[in-house]
């Protein structure tokens, strides 16, 4: 996270006593990355933060690799491969590999149980619907078209102010979500020159703490296995908390992109990094002011990393048959780009709507069944003259 926040009641100094009106010890928690050595937080429990009842296996599935998938160019309907649930158990996985996974999701109910990633960075990027996302930090208020990005062992929930039409795209990292390094100063801070500031980015406002014993079910994912984990305390009773690692939100319309003279590559679109990926968003621009400039993209080989494209909303330049909630994946090695007529189509435009998150993986993806539900057949064929 690129800055300091401070929520709620601490200590002066770290790792001191810190007590109760009734001289009872608040419980310190350090929240920290990279062994101690990267960023972290302190948070100030009203009780031991390591409480459990129980803790037994829990069953939940995503999706199996398709084992013989052919290394193609796909394009894919995500909608086909819906199924129902709340905000963790709805996700299908679509692809993924040792560094990332990908995952579609409608909502369609709410849950009372917590959630969290032990393995994972979550970033969600909210497709349709509002709501708040709850955490031990505070809350969010959940806007269409934000980005959530969540760290590894938070706990939290995502309610939605009505579940008629909510759809999430999930992107699982198992590196940290980052800034990008070259966005920011020696200090930290965000350059003049980034596409987008702290104050696009919104931290969680600590609510008052909940103390309140019972059995509070806490379902926690480790890579592909769930547990369940029955907790003494509600998670919620922070009276404070300090430090860089937190859940924060940046929507997609805060993004202020780059325009060139001439077709800018996709990493130009860059909004954050991890490590063997990187993810980058399209957002409405002006084209390319070159006389002679083609604003669709030219054929392209993406000879060292897989390319995968979820659309958010808008036309699509370089392709027709593409609507909201389809995925793209370009596979390293098979050249892509317009297809036909699409090219002399955009030459002399001036502007483009469109919103779409695209992820480039230095790593091969491998696919799951649900791509076999929603894929479209023909796919490869759409490049040739008609």
């Amino acid at each position: 996270m690129p800055f300091y926040v401070k929520q709620g009641h601490i200590p002066e100094k770290r790792h001191i006593q810190f007590r109760k009106d009734d001289g009872e010890l608040y419980r310190e928690e350090l929240f920290s990355t990279h062994g101690f050595a990267s960023i972290y937080s302190n948070k100030y429990h009203h009780n031991m933060p390591s409480k459990a009842l129980d803790v037994t296996s829990h069953s939940l599935s995503h999706g199996e690799t398709w084992q013989d998938a052919l290394v193609q160019n796909y394009k894919l309907d995500t909608t086909q491969a819906d199924q129902t649930g709340h905000f963790f158990g709805a996700r299908n996985k679509i692809f993924h590999n040792s560094d990332v996974a990908f995952y579609t999701a409608k909502i369609t109910e709410e849950t009372c149980e917590f959630y969290r990633n032990a393995y994972a960075d979550e970033v969600i990027f909210v497709h349709e619907g509002q709501g708040i996302l709850y955490s031990e930090y505070g809350t969010i208020k959940v806007k269409k078209w934000d980005y959530l990005v969540i760290p590894r062992g938070t706990t939290y929930q995502l309610k939605f102010d009505d579940y008629q039409d909510v759809r999430l795209f999930v992107i699982e990292s198992f590196s940290m979500i980052e800034v990008p390094k070259h966005f920011r100063n020696e200090y930290g801070q965000m350059l003049e020159s980034a596409p987008y500031c702290e104050r696009d980015i919104r931290t969680p406002t600590l609510e008052e703490a909940i103390v309140e014993q019972g059995d509070f079910a806490l379902i926690s994912k480790f890579g592909d296995r769930y547990q369940h984990i029955s907790l003494e305390w509600h998670p919620f009773d922070l009276a404070g908390w300090d430090g860089f690692v937190y859940p924060w939100a940046f929507n997609i319309e805060d993004y202020a992109p780059k325009v060139g003279q001439i077709h800018l590559p996709p990493s130009e679109h860059l909004v954050f990094s991890a490590q063997n990926f990187v993810i980058c968003n399209f957002v409405p621009r002006p084209y390319d002011f070159h006389p002679l400039s083609i604003p669709a993209p030219y054929y392209h080989s993406n000879i060292d990393s897989d390319e995968v494209i979820y659309y958010v909303d808008g036309d699509f330049m370089s392709r027709t048959g593409i609507k909201a909630g389809y995925m793209t994946l370009h596979q390293k090695g098979v050249p892509h780009g317009p297809q036909p007529g699409r090219t002399e189509a955009s030459i002399g435009k001036k502007e483009t709507y469109e919103y779409a998150v695209m992820i480039d993986t230095f790593n091969p993806l491998h696919l799951t069944t649900h791509v076999k539900d929603c894929m479209q057949e023909d796919y490869n064929r759409s490049w040739l003259e008609k």
